[in-house]
């Protein structure tokens, strides 16, 4: 029976919260894999990622860019297990469009057109280096090609232009869509404080990792994964 581990970084301050919405998504994952044993566990809580994966598992790392977790933490911590990463969920290359559909839905739930809106992406970034950055404005990028109207920019929690900075000029038609996997603290209190910081009056969306679409977009790629 196949294996899939997945992984984040959780919370450490209060790592039970996430760890829960973590294994639910797990679950719901499971339902698009018969026959796979779909498993879950963030970085934060002590031991349980060397607890759950064994050899031969697929890991999926439920992160939004190939940054130092992903790339430097997770394989020093699984060095001694042979296993195969799935790339980051926030590089899978369908996730644009799924979002585009996404907010092509908000736009009509508020009423506002395209053309007139504008997007902010709000990022974690990094000061360890250009990754997380680089891995937001590629979807940027992307996403402006699968949503053409709106205007779409970018702003970060850990690095320029800010959340602030990037929020001060946005009309009240504007989305704020959090570029990340879970709602963890960046999410309910650094955005927050620089959308305030702002004086932002526009709509702040649900995190991307909560697009209906996710554990089906997450299957397919395990799937393809453990094909290869």
């Amino acid at each position: 029976m196949p294996i899939a581990v997945l992984t984040s970084h959780g919370q450490p301050s209060a790592p039970r919260p996430p760890e829960q919405k973590l294994a639910e998504l797990a679950e719901q994952v499971a339902t698009h894999l018969p026959g796979w044993e779909v498993r879950s566990a963030t970085l934060s809580t002590p031991e349980r990622l060397e607890e759950q994966v064994e050899p031969g598992a697929v890991i999926y790392p439920f992160f939004m860019a190939k940054g130092w977790f992903t790339a430097d933490v997770l394989p020093k911590r699984l060095k001694d297990i042979a296993v195969t990463y799935t790339e980051p969920f926030g590089l899978d290359p369908n996730l644009p469009h799924f979002t585009a559909q996404s907010l092509s839905r908000a736009f009509t739930h508020q009423g506002w057109k395209p053309e007139e809106s504008q997007i902010l992406l709000a990022a974690h970034g990094s000061a360890r280096g250009p990754r997380a950055a680089n891995a937001a404005q590629a979807f940027a990028a992307a996403l402006r090609h699968k949503l053409p109207g709106p205007q779409i920019s970018c702003g970060f929690v850990e690095e320029s232009p800010t959340i602030a900075e990037a929020a001060k000029a946005l009309p009240p038609q504007s989305f704020c869509l959090p570029f990340f996997a879970q709602a963890g603290d960046h999410v309910q209190e650094d955005i927050p404080e620089g959308l305030t910081e702002a004086a932002f009056q526009g709509v702040t969306l649900p995190v991307i990792g909560a697009l209906s679409e996710v554990p089906s977009l997450i299957a397919q790629t395990l799937l393809e994964t453990h094909k290869v």
